[in-house]
């Protein structure tokens, strides 16, 4: 399924919906980010979906080909989450908290308080990776995706406001 077919999937199944918003904190309705952003190159990423904390997720490139995922915050950091966005997906899927992950905190610890919280989290995780195709990523597998994309965003994908002067910071990573 292409990029357009998974985000249209999604907005239509409102359990899809309310299972990424649990699992990632990916949220298709939210697509107000806090400021507009350009690429170094000039390019404008395209928002999908936001989280909670007003955060935006962009793809980045010209439609119709592998674009990658950005994510910035509404705390003026940013970071490539993944090549394209069905890894993107499966990222955050196996993830608990995908930003704590990419900062370095243990896995296990992460996975233990978004549980506590959501005791129906596999089978959210499920609902997602059958109605949209993806792969189950160990956690440590998708850390080591979320890494590598990490460590691609600077130079070519640290965002700039289109308003005013300035970029974004990459965001931390550790592990």
């Amino acid at each position: 399924m292409d990029e357009e077919g998974v985000l249209a999937r999604i907005r239509d199944d409102e359990a899809l919906r309310y299972a990424l918003d649990l699992v990632g904190d990916f949220d298709v309705s939210r697509l107000d980010p806090v400021e507009e952003l350009r690429l170094p190159d000039g390019s404008r990423p395209t928002p999908v979906a936001g989280c909670a904390a007003g955060g935006t997720y962009y793809l980045c490139g010209p439609i119709g080909t592998r674009r990658p995922v950005l994510y910035a915050s509404s705390e003026g950091q940013a970071t490539l989450l993944a090549a394209d966005l069905a890894e993107a997906l499966a990222v955050i899927t196996a993830l608990a908290s995908w930003q704590d992950a990419l900062g370095g905190h243990p896995l296990d610890e992460l996975e233990e308080e978004v549980r506590a919280d959501h005791p129906g989290l596999d089978r959210e995780r499920e609902r997602i990776r059958a109605a949209l195709g993806l792969p189950a990523l160990a956690p440590e597998e998708a850390r080591e995706r979320l890494l590598a994309a990490a460590r691609r965003t600077v130079p070519g994908f640290l965002p700039v406001p289109v308003e005013h002067d300035g970029c974004y910071d990459p965001m931390p990573v550790g592990g």
